[in-house]
């Protein structure tokens, strides 16, 4: 009887920690996978949000600049408060360039590698 407790114990636990951790994986991945930035002359920036969110763990990386709410980005810019380019330019490509010379996996380090048309 001890025996089969026990098993149910272990059992009961496995199953509790897959649900902490496929909540935290849930909790982690907040937002739109694809988010499709105005690209303004250039075409449209289709960004994989979720493959960030994935490799930089610390959603403050980005969103210590902006909010994270769909056209924040936008909104920013038209108060003044976000120059043109310096999301991509200050933070995107200068992090791409950071872990590349880090010989991590990365992103693309050019604007034409982002403005593309299937994103």
């Amino acid at each position: 009887m001890n025996k089969n407790w026990f098993a149910l114990s272990v059992i009961g636990g496995l199953l509790t920690s897959a649900v902490i951790i496929g909540a935290n994986v849930t909790a982690q991945n907040k937002g739109a996978e694809i988010i499709l930035i105005n690209g303004g002359k250039m075409r449209d920036i289709h960004f994989p949000h979720h493959r960030h969110q994935n490799a930089l763990g610390d959603c403050n990386v980005c969103h210590n600049l902006f909010p994270a709410k769909a056209g924040s980005i936008a909104e920013l810019k038209e108060q003044g408060k976000l120059k043109k380019k310096q999301v991509m330019e200050a933070h995107c490509i200068a992090c791409h360039k950071k872990k590349k010379a880090a010989g991590e996996r990365t992103g693309p380090t050019s604007c034409a590698r982002c403005h593309r048309r299937s994103g």
